[in-house]
């Protein structure tokens, strides 16, 4: 048995809205940047209301959210906004793994889920918003042939931080 007790058969994905949603991947969020960058309640407050605002006009034929779930407790997340696939391309939002299931292969598996859904779907092009430092989920982004497009100091999140925007096209 893996040192924290958890095995990959342990974690169940789900697709779609669930009770808690919105909240867990919120706090998730928070607890994350807070600790490791310093990011105030402007970035929780902000998470908070888009993915709200997300979840109201969710439309399960362009968007998707996958959730890694374990003894009913969300730990990870992913998301496909296609609000404005065909023009600006799919926005790939919300990606965060816990502390306990962090490094196990998890977050390359909502990648894959979130890329299968946009070649479904016929997208044709994926983008996301990060910032320099995040080198796991980097590595990850590169892996699956996303590519930096722009980086640009910002404070887009509440923090002064270098902007970063990736694409892929399928």
């Amino acid at each position: 048995m893996p040192e924290n007790g958890l095995n990959r058969e342990d974690i169940q994905f789900l697709t779609g809205y669930s009770p808690g949603l919105v909240g867990r991947i919120t706090e998730l969020h928070a607890d994350y940047y807070v600790r490791h960058w310093g990011f105030t309640a402007f970035f929780e407050t902000r998470v908070a209301t888009e993915m709200s605002e997300f979840i109201n006009r969710y439309d399960d034929t362009r968007d998707c959210i996958w959730s890694a779930v374990v003894d009913r407790q969300i730990e990870a997340s992913i998301t496909i906004d296609g609000i404005d696939a065909t023009g600006k391309g799919a926005h790939l939002r919300w990606f965060i793994a816990s502390d306990k299931i962090r490094g196990k292969g998890i977050g390359a598996r909502l990648i894959d889920l979130a890329m299968d859904f946009c070649r479904q779907n016929g997208y044709h092009k994926i983008f996301l918003h990060t910032f320099r430092g995040l080198e796991p989920a980097r590595h990850l982004y590169e892996h699956h042939a996303f590519k930096l497009v722009e980086s640009r100091p910002g404070d887009q999140w509440g923090t002064r931080v270098e902007e970063q925007r990736y694409e892929t096209r399928l």
